[in-house]
């Protein structure tokens, strides 16, 4: 019946509501309370999307682990007074659930007395021209086979993805062959920032050397501080 009410409020500007309702077999009342309400839904669903937008927020910042209690626990810190079942309808309708991340021996190890690259960022997630700074992370998806891994590396100057490399384990060749396929795709500029976390996949050896080869300066953000690297992350 939505259907029929929202075609009449589409055409009652070239035809008379009285006449559509007619034809269409519907009482003039009932169209009218249906428009009286569409602009409750209307803010309703405004509501619900600002909602759903801290939401994803603070389940981007988990690393995608947040499910309900944490993400109601999270905005309650925020001053947020959310009730939660709404929350749990807001993220159900959107498809944003938590994962229980399995513990597991890193397969990575860091680099031997590695000392971590300044942070040359700085939470400027800017760039004027393309092949200027790349910023790069790795995450998870639960799949039917267990887990696979994505590492990236996106250009901040067009917020797209320029490199990613995808398997069954987060080793160091994980990031190297991310990065092999954006300077492939992309003209890096010399002195090109990739910056990235402290995680043992970038502080590694391995991963050194690439940078080094292509003639990239390495950054990194705090340990601890999602942040430093939000858009990645995000």
């Amino acid at each position: 019946m939505s259907e029929v009410y929202a075609f009449i409020e589409a055409e009652k500007t070239t035809h008379n509501v009285a006449l559509l309702c007619r034809l269409l077999k519907v009482a003039r009342s009932s169209f009218y309370a249906w428009l009286a309400g569409a602009k409750t839904r209307s803010a309703r669903k405004t509501a619900d999307d600002a909602l759903a937008h801290e939401i994803t927020v603070l389940h981007v910042a988990s690393k995608a682990t947040y499910g309900v209690p944490r993400i109601h626990a999270g905005l309650r810190r925020l001053g947020h007074r959310v009730n939660r079942k709404r929350i749990e309808r807001v993220m159900r309708e959107r498809g944003i659930s938590g994962v229980t991340r399995r513990r597991r021996k890193g397969l990575t190890r860091p680099a031997k007395r590695a000392v971590p690259a300044p942070d040359l960022i700085g939470r400027d997630f800017t760039a004027t021209v393309p092949g200027m700074k790349l910023v790069g992370d790795i995450t998870y998806i639960a799949t039917d086979e267990g887990w696979l891994y994505l590492a990236t590396w996106l250009d901040l100057a067009t917020r797209e993805i320029v490199g990613y490399s995808m398997a069954d384990h987060h080793r160091a060749g994980l990031v190297v062959e991310a990065l092999r396929m954006a300077a492939g795709r992309v003209q890096l500029m010399p002195g090109c920032i990739a910056h990235s976390d402290r995680g043992s996949e970038y502080t590694s050896d391995e991963l050194r050397r690439e940078i080094g080869r292509l003639g990239l300066r390495q950054s990194m953000g705090r340990t601890g501080s999602c942040f430093d690297n939000a858009a990645a992350e995000s």
